[in-house]
């Protein structure tokens, strides 16, 4: 497994391969559904979002509250094509790419083309397992919205695997 630091540059981007496997170091952001419509609505406004979305990736997760002691609750990946409609968007704005589970639409992959990001996944099923991976977690915006806010994580060893490369290849054909 190769460990990459945050933020993931084009640089970087640009090297890795469908199928590599990776762990993840440094600041990670998540969302889901209900923060991805609100960073959709500020765009359409010309507003600007909570986050800085150069070089930086989304994880599509909504976690649980902490247990006594614990830095998050669970945090397992929520399936990915829910967001389809807003990423080439936060693509054209930045983003390096996302984190989550399962396929993407065609749409998303020429994003990911065209603007030299990636589409990872991590484990479903495996929230818990996860959870042990983040050092710090922060609610950021939304927190109107609870675990569909926005998050700011701070991430040790995160297990990823490269699903969609920089030039469309993908672990899914």
């Amino acid at each position: 497994m190769k460990r990459i630091y945050l933020p993931l540059t084009k640089d970087a981007r640009v090297k890795l391969r469908a199928g590599d496997e990776l762990l993840l170091c440094g600041k990670l952001y998540a969302a889901r559904d209900m923060a991805h419509k609100r960073f959709d609505n500020a765009l359409k406004k010309n507003q600007s979002l909570p986050l800085d979305l150069r070089d930086n990736l989304i994880y599509y997760c909504g976690p649980t509250p902490a247990r006594p002691g614990a830095v998050i609750g669970s945090c397992g990946p929520t399936t990915s094509k829910r967001m389809d409609g807003f990423t080439p968007r936060l693509l054209k704005e930045g983003l390096a790419g996302s984190i989550g589970k399962g396929r993407r639409c065609q749409d998303v992959i020429e994003a990911i083309k065209r603007y030299k990001a990636v589409y990872l996944v991590t484990v479903g099923g495996a929230g818990a397992y996860l959870s042990k991976r983040i050092q710090k977690a922060r609610i950021i915006a939304y927190k109107d919205l609870g675990c569909e806010g926005l998050y700011e994580f701070y991430v040790k060893d995160f297990p990823v695997t490269v699903a969609i490369d920089s030039k469309g290849r993908s672990i899914f054909k």
